[in-house]
C-alpha cells in the first residue's frame, strides 16, 4: 500500500464557501439515509451509518441535520439511491474514479460524461481504469492525537497494515475484510475518527505537467459539486507549485 497521504493528491478540495458547505451537508445527508436505510437507526449497531454519521460531525453538520436524515432513511417514504461507480479518464490521461449516490442514473451519467468531455477526458468502461486502484481501508485522525512513533505502535497494536503521518494528520490503513475491526479497535484508543471508509486508492501516481493539471482540477472540482457525486479519485500527482497556487 502506498504510504503517502491521499489527501493531498488523490482527493484535491479546496476551501468551503457557505454555498459549498451547504452542497456538502447535503451529500453527507444522503449516505446517512442509504446507510440508515440499509440497517438499523442506532450507529452502535450499523457499521456503515456510524461512518457516514462521523464524516457528518467532521464536517460539523449540525446534529439535527443527522438526526434528520436518519428518520428520512428509517421511514417508508425515503428516496431511494443507486450506488454507481463511472470510470474514465482526464486531462494527461489520468485515471479517475467517481463513485456517485443517484436517484436518477440516466442524468448522472449524461452529467458525468459531459464534464469528462468539457475538459477534455472521456469516460470509460466499469473496470477500464479501476484496475489501477486498490481498495484499501482508511481510519484518519487529526495530527493533535499523538506523534508519528506513537501512531505506529497503536498501528501495530490494533493491526493495521501501517500508519502514514504527514502534516495533514494521520491515516491507518487496513485491507477491506479487516476495515471493520481495526476501526473499532482504533475508535477504543483514539475516538471518533475524523474520516473513515474504504476507498480507492492508485497503485501508482502520475506526475502533472501544472498546465494539464489546472484543467483536471477544474474537471475534478465540476464533478466534485454535482450533487450525485460523492467522491472523485485519481491517479495524479501534482506539483508543490501548483498546489500551492490552488490553495492561495
Amino acid at each position: 500500500m502506498a504510504g503517502h497521504s491521499h489527501a493531498k493528491n488523490v482527493m484535491f478540495r479546496k476551501s468551503k464557501s457557505n454555498v459549498a458547505r451547504s452542497k456538502l451537508f447535503s451529500k453527507l445527508a444522503r449516505e446517512i439515509i442509504v446507510a440508515s436505510k440499509m440497517g438499523l437507526p442506532d450507529p452502535d449497531h450499523n457499521a456503515r451509518l456510524r461512518m457516514a454519521v462521523n464524516a457528518a460531525k467532521a464536517q460539523s453538520m449540525p446534529k439535527d441535520n443527522i438526526e434528520r436524515a436518519i428518520k428520512k432513511g428509517q421511514g417508508g417514504d425515503a428516496e431511494s439511491y443507486d450506488e454507481i461507480r463511472y470510470e474514465g479518464y482526464g486531462p494527461g490521461g489520468v485515471a479517475l474514479i467517481v463513485e456517485c449516490l443517484t436517484d436518477n442514473r440516466t442524468r448522472t451519467v449524461a452529467d458525468v460524461r459531459a464534464a469528462f468531455s468539457k475538459f477534455g477526458g472521456a469516460l470509460g468502461e466499469t473496470g477500464s481504469v479501476a484496475f489501477m486502484f486498490d481498495r484499501v481501508g482508511v481510519v484518519s485522525y487529526p495530527k493533535d492525537k499523538g506523534s508519528e512513533d506513537a501512531m505506529l505502535e497503536i498501528a501495530l497494536e490494533v493491526g493495521a497494515e501501517e500508519c502514514a503521518s504527514d502534516e495533514e494528520g494521520h491515516e491507518f490503513l487496513t485491507t477491506p475484510e479487516s476495515f471493520a475491526a481495526v476501526r473499532e479497535a482504533l475508535e477504543a484508543k483514539l475516538g471518533a475518527p475524523s474520516e473513515s471508509g474504504i476507498f480507492f486508492r492508485p497503485q501508482n501516481t502520475v506526475p502533472v505537467p501544472d498546465a494539464v493539471g489546472e484543467t483536471l482540477i477544474k474537471l475534478i472540482e465540476t464533478l466534485d459539486d454535482h450533487d450525485d457525486v460523492q467522491r472523485v479519485t485519481g491517479n495524479y500527482e501534482l506539483s508543490d507549485a501548483l498546489m500551492a497556487k490552488l490553495e492561495g
